[in-house]
């Protein structure tokens, strides 16, 4: 079976560990595993792959623990098989086993510096679980496998406008004053790249540094997403450690709870968040949450629980404008100290609303040509380097419109597309859709996935194989799926 190994063991020893054709190979293998996952789940469960090295046709991956061995042995191995043989012909299996650093507790000791420190060459910073109380001498930072604190994310670098003030005030009077009446907790939310995770960082930077010179220490501060919560959740349950898990997140000053709507379906963990939340709320300590709609339109979250989160103060990031954008281009520009005409930021923030990230990709990607090849940024140059970002933007499909004219092809219900019905007469739609917005959409399988009914990832995957094999196989089934992409691309 692809990631397991032989004997059962995890001592031989691979070789080729230096070979930097097989380390660029690693690095293709893990970029295109990302692409498919999604950010979100790679950071959870597979940020902290290691590659062994080759011995014969057999590839070594490392995983510090071995619940996460079992799980990515069990999620992954099969798709790590087939990206590394599509990679290297000659590698034909994928041995997980446990390797390098033993998993740490949830709030190990970290001791943050008195500022942000600026960011590596690499533009990545190590990844920080909890900022705690300083255990540790000053400078021997221990890191463990949580969300990363990103030196960017501060309130200076926070392009403030109309969509986002609110928002900003709110982040601004926690972090100088957590569990003050009325801000606690503090649900921020919104859609994707509007700057949620960026206030939730301030705020961690603010209390772990300003905290500490107001009040002559630091915050101890948890900073995680919400599948990473459940994540911990879970492996203090295999590890009979669920007391050491609820005394460690009790103890705390300020709990951060990123993308709270990945709870919705998931009741147990729900239930233990919603106890951690009131054992801290009750003992006046800080709760920061975010999510992709307000407390009351997270349908599938209980009710207690919403009911809770809405009881704090509640701040909504609102979609960029034009002039917030402008903003946001000019400020970043300068910052890189490459200049860029006027008129080019002017395009970028006509052509791209959807979110700020994508809007930042695009100046980076610009700065970074400049820079290669010494060339200034010109109007052409923009329209040249962003072809592909520009094209995307002129017409974006939604997996909703995707479902809805499928639906209407096949004359199914739309409720269909998310439903656990089977028959044939439901389940081909249902694939061509997901085919469909994997190719017309910049969405994860992951994302694909939730649109339709929950579903796996690995479920979107069978689903564009199985329709791509019958369009090869079947020319008039091909023919409708190209009549779909068109309608929906025009």
């Amino acid at each position: 079976m692809p990631g397991g190994t032989r004997d059962g063991s995890d001592v031989a020893e691979p070789t080729a560990l230096d070979d930097p054709q097989l380390v660029a190979q690693w690095a293709r293998v893990r970029g295109r595993l990302q692409t498919e996952v999604g950010d979100v789940e790679y950071r959870t469960w597979l940020r902290q792959m290691s590659f062994g090295g080759v011995d014969g046709d057999e590839v070594t991956v490392r995983l510090p623990t071995r619940f996460l061995r079992d799980w990515v042995r069990s999620h992954y191995g099969d798709r790590l098989n087939a990206l590394w043989n599509a990679e290297n012909r000659d590698i034909r299996r994928v041995d997980i086993r446990v390797g390098g650093t033993a998993e740490q507790g949830l709030a190990e000791s970290v001791v943050l510096p008195s500022e942000p420190p600026p960011p590596p060459a690499s533009g990545t910073v190590p990844a920080v679980a909890v900022a705690v109380a300083p255990a540790t001498a000053r400078g021997e930072d221990r890191v463990g496998d949580g969300a990363a604190l990103d030196p960017r994310f501060t309130f200076d670098s926070f392009v403030v406008g109309k969509p986002n003030e609110f928002a900003y005030a709110c982040a601004r009077r926690v972090a100088e004053q957590p569990a003050c009446i009325g801000f606690n907790p503090l649900f921020l939310y919104g859609g994707v790249g509007l700057g949620k995770t960026h206030l939730m960082h301030a705020i961690a930077w603010e209390l772990t540094s300003g905290h500490a010179a107001r009040n002559g220490r630091p915050a101890s501060v948890a900073y995680m997403s919400a599948e990473r919560f459940m994540y911990r959740f879970i492996a203090a349950i295999r590890s009979q450690a669920t007391m050491e898990f609820k005394e460690q997140l009790r103890s705390l000053d300020v709990l951060m709870v990123d993308d709270l709507q990945f709870l919705i379906g998931k009741d147990a963990t729900q239930e233990e968040f919603f106890h951690t939340f009131n054992a801290l709320v009750d003992a006046g300590k800080q709760i920061v949450v975010s999510a992709d709609k307000s407390p009351s339109d997270l349908s599938g979250l209980e009710e207690r629980v919403r009911t809770r989160l809405g009881c704090g103060m509640v701040a909504d990031l609102h979609a960029t404008t034009y002039e917030l954008r402008i903003s946001i281009l000019e400020a970043k520009a300068a910052r890189a100290g490459v200049p860029v005409p006027a008129k080019v930021l002017e395009f970028l923030a006509h052509k791209i609303t959807t979110n700020v990230r994508e809007l930042e990709a695009a100046l980076n990607r610009l700065i970074a040509h400049a820079n290669l090849f010494n060339r200034p940024v010109t109007f052409e140059t923009a329209q040249e380097v962003l072809h592909d970002v520009l094209k995307a933007h002129d017409r974006r499909v939604t997996i909703e419109e995707i479902q809805k004219r499928v639906s209407e092809h096949w004359n199914i219900r739309l409720t269909d597309m998310s439903s656990a019905r089977r028959a044939r007469a439901v389940a081909r739609p249902r694939q061509v859709a997901m085919y469909l917005a994997k190719q017309l959409t910049s969405r994860s399988l992951p994302e694909i996935g939730r649109k339709f009914g929950n579903r796996d990832h690995t479920t979107v995957m069978h689903a564009v194989s199985r329709v791509a094999e019958l369009m090869a196989r079947d020319a008039g089934f091909a023919e409708d799926v190209e009549l779909l992409r068109r309608m929906l691309e025009n």
